[in-house]
């Protein structure tokens, strides 16, 4: 494998590129119209465009991507996450064409991507599930009779989705027949599906998932557990690892469970099994990605393994080089995604200008973005910024150390989550690792951050006069010769 494609944008496609270098091996960006002068098209050996900036003209188009791979000689491609890391159909579209899919096959992707057919997998494993049905409703009468034993209150889920959608809790039998049909309905929009199902609603649940990895030897191990439990819009804002309430006899559990899950497809590459658990401690399947997940850094950062460079090496062929026995936890890591939403405004998108970009630095801080400053964060896409990871011996020095390099990351001209993720690191729940996936909900309030965003913004102002001081003084640079990337730069 000399040359790989990335199927993707923005930092991930710049942090799987790096991780490609390292082993010696060529890369291919691929551009939409919004990302001409984007980072990773300038990282990269090779950049194609693909198409005009909304996803379904470009980055989700499979017969753009396997074209630039003929005109570049690219042998495989990387998806990333999003667009279509998870989508089956390309992952056949990719194998018929000869090419190598960096991630697991279309078979493992289309049982994982329904959560009906992955219960209905990690089944004959006697994996433990959350109480509901087994199948998609089809008679209301009959799913109301299963709602009330399983007791309320309940949940019903979208068997094609994720993200929230298609999602309803219900409280009483009254409400049943309505809200179901809004769930199906809503999962219709959304996913092309209206299959739902039900299941024993879990209050006070923290999301918990696990790494695994896979080879095409039969071999599979987990890398230990994330907590991802601080949300909003049941998406993920905060994850650490490794979690801080779980025992060594509970990880142990859950990780047997999730190669179990794993094996149950044959899985190879990288994958999560994601677990909910209640506030006894007892935890239930709920589904798994078929792909590198954003929180990924953390995993990498308590284990010291690469997973990116895993997920190319088993593509080749490879073999895993380590054992379960191997594997330690050290340290502690967490992250926070950098998004452009205003948390002040329910965490809606707040799309611009970066007038000020500054990065922090210094011991155990990661930042994995793909902008700079001056750069504008394009409407058409998910309006994450960056991954700000902070590491540290123990979980008490990663929280100091993420508030320290949270202070020192400086944003201006867009509202982020930065205030939020201080806010956070900060709260009393969060310190002592008493907080679930209702945690915005009960702690979180736009005038929390008030204070915060005042001082900020005299702040990122006496930065911006500095820079603007530097400036008038500053001898302009001579041209410099234009970059490799822009004489191997391929349109069609």
């Amino acid at each position: 494998m000399q040359k790989i494609l990335i199927a993707n944008r923005g930092e991930i496609a710049l942090r799987v590129m790096r991780s490609a270098r390292e082993m010696g091996i060529k890369t291919v960006a691929v551009y939409s119209a919004a990302d001409r002068d984007a980072l990773h098209v300038r990282y990269a050996d090779e950049a194609v465009f693909i198409g005009e900036a909304p996803s379904n003209q470009s980055y989700l188009s499979g017969d753009k991507i396997i074209e630039a791979c003929r005109i570049t000689g690219a042998e495989a491609i990387h998806p990333g996450y999003g667009f279509l890391s998870e989508n089956a159909a390309f992952a056949r579209q990719v194998r018929n064409a000869g090419l190598i899919l960096v991630g697991p096959s279309p078979e493992a992707m289309e049982v994982m991507g329904n959560k009906l057919s992955a219960k209905a997998a990690a089944m004959q494993y006697n994996i433990p599930m959350v109480p509901g049905t087994e199948e998609a409703i089809t008679d209301i009468t009959e799913a109301k009779r299963r709602a009330i034993e399983v007791g309320f209150p309940i949940l019903i889920k979208a068997a094609a989705g994720g993200g929230g959608k298609g999602m309803r809790i219900v409280d009483t039998v009254a409400d049943f027949e309505e809200q179901m049909q809004l769930a199906a309905s809503e999962a219709t929009s959304a996913f092309g599906d209206g299959s739902v199902f039900i299941e024993r609603y879990v209050s006070s649940p923290k999301h918990i998932e696990i790494q695994v990895l896979g080879d095409t030897h039969g071999n599979i191990v987990h890398l230990f557990e994330r907590d991802c439990s601080v949300q909003r819009r049941h998406q993920k804002v905060i994850e650490e690892a490794p979690s801080g309430i779980l025992t060594p006899e509970i990880r142990k559990a859950m990780g047997k469970c999730a190669v179990d899950v794993a094996r149950s497809v044959n899985y190879t590459g990288a994958g999560t099994v994601e677990f909910i658990m209640d506030s006894e401690l007892n935890f239930y399947f709920l589904e798994m990605n078929t792909r590198l997940q954003v929180e990924h850094p953390v995993t990498e950062l308590i284990t010291g393994i690469d997973l990116v460079k895993e997920q190319i090496k088993i593509a080749r062929g490879e073999a895993i080089k380590f054992r379960q026995e191997d594997l330690r936890i050290s340290g502690h890591a967490i992250e926070l995604r950098v998004y452009a939403e205003d948390p002040a405004n329910n965490f809606l998108p707040d799309i611009g200008t970066l007038q000020t970009y500054i990065t922090p630095k210094g011991p155990g801080i990661r930042v994995d973005d793909g902008f700079e400053q001056g750069m504008e964060i394009p409407i058409y896409y998910d309006p994450m910024i960056a991954k700000l990871v902070a590491y540290g011996k123990d979980r008490p020095e990663a929280i100091d150390r993420m508030v320290r390099a949270i202070e020192e990351y400086t944003i201006t001209g867009i509202a982020t989550t930065l205030g939020f993720g201080k806010f956070v690191m900060q709260h009393d729940a969060f310190i002592s690792g008493k907080f679930d996936t209702h945690f915005v909900k009960k702690y979180f309030t736009p005038e929390v951050l008030q204070q915060d965003n005042e001082d900020e913004a005299e702040i990122a102002a006496l930065v911006m006069q500095q820079l603007l001081s530097t400036a008038k003084t500053t001898v302009a640079e001579p041209a410099t010769a234009p970059s490799n990337w822009t004489k191997s730069r391929r349109e069609f």
